[in-house]
């Protein structure tokens, strides 16, 4: 399957929002505790993505992809003002990819990591434990760092940065 990916736009930000949460939904549910993905977290994410959308910055980029007309995944990559001169990890994070999962496999994450990031540079954070994403970011230059992050409330999910 090809996606058809593309810049996001204003009226996107529901239908975000609802991919976002649904992806976490599929990937971290067993991480999270019961009751974490409530009205109000997709509250969040609407205003979110709806301040991203309306407020576009040279420093993010975003692309959407889209199958049979509706949004499957995202990528969203920033870059600090400076990266065009540095070219470091340090400057540019990949802030997000997500695709739902039936579409996992697909290629998709692929296109969107390939359109938003390349081969340049760069720094994420992965779910400790998520192999299949780790698998992913290995083969694309990825390699663990050592850093670890614990959110106090949510202890199961830790986060591990990654450079290339």
């Amino acid at each position: 399957m090809t996606p058809t990916l593309r810049d996001p736009v204003p009226a996107d930000a529901d239908a975000l929002a609802q991919l976002h949460v649904a992806s976490w939904r599929e990937t971290y549910s067993h991480l999270l505790p019961e009751g974490f993905f409530t009205d109000e977290f997709l509250a969040k994410r609407q205003k979110m993505w709806t301040h991203i959308l309306n407020n576009p910055s040279e420093e993010l980029s975003i692309q959407l992809a889209e199958h049979a007309g509706s949004i499957i995944g995202f990528a969203c990559v920033q870059r600090a003002p400076s990266t065009k001169q540095t070219g470091s990890s340090d400057d540019t994070e990949l802030n997000a990819i997500y695709v739902l999962e039936a579409h996992h496999g697909s290629g998709v994450g692929q296109a969107l990591l390939d359109a938003t990031l390349g081969d340049s540079p760069a720094s994420l954070w992965v779910a400790k434990n998520n192999p299949r994403a780790e698998a992913f970011y290995r083969r694309n230059g990825f390699e663990f760092t050592g850093a670890e992050d614990i959110d106090p409330e949510t202890p199961l999910f830790i986060g591990v940065r990654m450079v290339r």
